[in-house]
């Protein structure tokens, strides 16, 4: 079928407009990477923009070589792993669980979560019921409260609804518990939701720095998000450089060359890289969940 010129100049103008934000998008990473691979000292003079002037590595070697950040970014991979297993497997649980129609009590149960969701009791009273429950300065305070999520939940309880019942039925028949049903028939057949609810909550775990700022008063516990924030409020390179800096990657790289903007975009890339590189490997998992979720939502 042969396009019209309208429709021709439209995808054009399409292609245009989606390739600037796309740009726009995308600059800003550019940018930041070519700082945190320039000299420090360089790089304050101004003009650049797309690709480093004086190319170095010593940047990347004073962020990855300071004890604090790297055990900085092993709090954020624990809590990122233990996070999303943990609020996925939960979260799966009691969606599947109320997705069984003759379960009693099932719409006032599901009143109540509806409700938690629509409205919070605020920052102060969920801080005293941290601190009454003990988690305060404990790892757990990233993993506890955020272990059962109200949206991916409805989210997960109509992907679970949208299943054959014929499928469930005949596994009831032939003797199959409710476990059973769940682990080999609806989380097999549910691998792209729980690809792209995984992703979301892996990224929100990542990404946080909220609670390790305001729950959080070791800094041996802090993640490496909570850290960038700390970084980025600083006005002198001792902070962040402190008495753990790689003594001969300061040897090497002239400490003069060394300026506080470069060591935080190198912090940057470096606690955005590794996200990011997530994405390719959870693409078609990811598109084809959001799909199904808005047909079936």
């Amino acid at each position: 079928m042969r396009q019209k010129a309208g429709e021709k100049l439209f995808q054009v103008v399409l292609v245009v407009l989606l390739s600037l934000l796309c740009l726009t998008v995308l600059y800003p990473f550019v940018y930041m990477l070519a700082i945190s691979l320039n000299e420090g000292a360089d790089a304050a003079k101004g003009g650049v923009y797309l690709i480093p002037r004086t190319f170095t590595l010593i940047n990347y070697e004073i962020v990855l070589g300071n004890e604090v950040i790297r055990h900085a970014y092993l709090v954020t991979i624990a809590r990122t792993i233990v996070g999303t297993v943990a609020g996925l497997s939960v979260t799966l649980l009691v969606a599947f669980g109320l997705s069984y129609k003759g379960l009693p009590m099932r719409r006032t149960i599901l009143g109540y979560i509806l409700i938690t969701m629509l409205f919070s009791g605020g920052l102060v009273p969920f801080y005293i019921q941290l601190n009454n429950l003990g988690l305060l300065n404990t790892f757990w305070v990233y993993i506890l409260p955020g272990m059962f999520s109200v949206w991916n939940m409805f989210v997960m309880l109509k992907f679970i609804q949208g299943i054959p019942e014929a499928l469930i039925e005949s596994a009831e028949l032939d003797g199959a518990s409710p476990p059973r049903v769940l682990w080999q028939i609806v989380v097999p057949l549910s691998k792209p939701m729980l690809a792209a609810l995984g992703l979301f909550t892996a990224v929100g775990h990542w990404n946080d720095w909220f609670a390790g700022a305001f729950f959080v008063s070791d800094q041996s516990l802090i993640p490496v998000q909570t850290f960038l924030q700390q970084l980025l409020s600083a006005s002198d390179i001792s902070a962040v450089l402190g008495s753990n800096t790689n003594q001969e990657a300061l040897a090497r790289s002239q400490m003069q060359n060394i300026t506080l903007m470069s060591i935080k975009m190198a912090v940057v890339m470096a606690s955005a890289l590794p996200i990011l590189c997530v994405y390719p490997f959870l693409q078609k998992y990811f598109v084809k969940g959001v799909l199904v979720g808005s047909v079936k939502g």
